[in-house]
């Protein structure tokens, strides 16, 4: 596949996949979807690749969703998918199977987060293994199809935010647990590659084994079942009277607010 909306490349034994489509503050549609996972299949073939570091350009991790732009609708368009089993079926690989791909990934994997990190934004994040946040870093989790707030901050606090709808900077996000390491803006990428590069100088059997174990525990707590049911409630909730048009246009308008904050060349959380 020629990568269009991300880039890929090694720096040393770190996989280095990078959201690129700054106009759009790197809103997610399927051919970026598509694009990630070819990039995880090159990292996992390639043997000298030990650890994957996920990263946004333009100083963004990801806005979410791409709610409609003219490529992101073509793209989905070409996929032919028909109304019915494929159209759910399609559905379900870009908000469900490849998250859980990822998050099965048999090599560590790390998010590194500037900026904001809205809905698909924090599902992909979440889907890594450890999340390092600059202190600027805002995020914005919600019921969305790859539902595992609950897992990442716990029930209470998730349905606090839920219920809210706010954003969280990023140290609060780390008292939840959801961020493991809050950096100053000028640190960030120094300290993520070499978090990176000490994780790679490890035995690889070993970092496989204990990642296994460990997405295993969760297993056990129901992890995969949960996400896997929660995407059916998701999609009863939109096909719910009138919902869909709710939920999309809220979140139209923060879309919006988004980009005139950037035209006005505003920072992060004004």
């Amino acid at each position: 596949m020629t990568f269009e909306e991300i880039l890929y490349g090694r720096d040393g034994p770190i996989g280095v996949i990078t959201l690129n489509r700054p106009q759009y503050r790197n809103a997610q549609g399927y051919r970026m979807l598509d694009e990630i996972d070819a990039a995880f299949d090159l990292a996992h073939a390639d043997e000298d690749v030990r650890v994957v570091l996920l990263r946004g350009s333009g100083g963004v991790f990801s806005t979410g969703h791409d709610l409609g732009t003219p490529e992101g609708m073509e793209y989905r368009r070409k996929l032919g998918a028909k109304p019915g089993i494929q159209t759910y079926d399609q559905f379900k690989k870009y908000n469900l199977d490849l998250l859980l791909k990822w998050r099965n990934f048999p090599k560590p994997t790390v998010a590194m987060v500037e900026g904001y990190c809205i809905y698909a934004g924090w599902m992909l994040a979440a889907a890594m293994d450890v999340i390092f946040a600059s202190e600027t870093a805002e995020f914005l989790g919600g019921f969305v199809e790859y539902n595992t707030i609950p897992w990442d901050i716990g029930v209470r606090k998730a349905k606090e935010l839920v219920f809210e709808s706010r954003f969280i900077r990023a140290r609060e996000a780390a008292e939840y647990g959801f961020v493991n390491r809050v950096l100053a803006p000028a640190d960030l990428e120094r300290e993520t590659y070499a978090f990176a590069r000490r994780v790679a100088e490890n035995s690889p059997e070993v970092l496989r084994m204990a990642k296994i174990q460990m997405n295993k525990a969760q297993d056990a707590q129901g992890f995969t079942n949960a996400a896997e049911d929660s995407l059916g409630d998701y999609q009863a909730m939109m096909h719910m009277p009138g919902i869909e048009l709710q939920v999309e246009g809220a979140r139209r308008l923060l879309s919006v607010d988004l980009a005139v904050k950037g035209r006005r060349g505003e920072r992060f959380g004004q």
